[in-house]
């Protein structure tokens, strides 16, 4: 019966969602999934935005936001800030969003509060967490497996990645041993 109800759903879900979103670890595994795309359909015929989301962030171009179907439940947490009218926002494979999160592409001008600077994109790469109340701004960009304390406030880029970033602004706190290392 629970296969069937499944099943149903799914096909009512497609006549709104492309597979890509209805597929992966959160519809297969956790099953958090359909709960997430049927809460998310008012959103989603409102704004047009291709994947399920929560009323409770804000994401202002969802066209300039780029997230693997694995990192959905980066979408379904609470107030987090999505900025990115002009530059885009890459978020890889199994990345972990906590709340409260602001990922800002540009900045206003500080001589000139009323002029905005050249937007510039931020990557989160694969397999990332990045803990509640971060601020993560313009360019940068995070290496695979990079672990963001919370309240944390990333300026700049750690590209190598498998690390620990914590502190205003973010500084190195530990490098981490990638998991194929460790099992060698």
């Amino acid at each position: 019966m629970k296969t069937l109800l499944l099943r149903a759903l799914r096909v009512f879900l497609r006549l709104f969602y492309q597979d890509k979103w209805l597929s992966g670890k959160w519809f297969t595994k956790y099953r958090a999934g359909y709960l997430w795309a049927l809460k998310s359909l008012p959103r989603k015929l409102f704004t047009g935005q291709p994947w399920p989301s929560s009323k409770y962030n804000i994401i202002q171009n969802h066209k300039r936001l780029h997230i693997d179907p694995s990192s959905l439940n980066c979408l379904m947490g609470r107030g987090c800030y999505f900025q990115n009218p002009n530059a885009d926002i890459h978020i890889g494979k199994d990345v972990y969003i906590a709340n409260n999160v602001g990922l800002i592409t540009e900045n206003h001008d500080p001589a000139d509060l009323d002029v905005k600077l050249p937007g510039s994109d931020i990557v989160i790469s694969d397999r990332c967490w990045i803990g509640m109340n971060c601020v993560i701004l313009p360019g940068v960009t995070l290496g695979e497996g990079t672990v963001v304390g919370a309240g944390a406030v990333v300026t700049k880029s750690f590209q190598a990645g498998h690390c620990v970033i914590a502190g205003n602004p973010a500084r190195l706190l530990k490098t981490l041993m990638p998991k194929e290392e460790e099992q060698a």
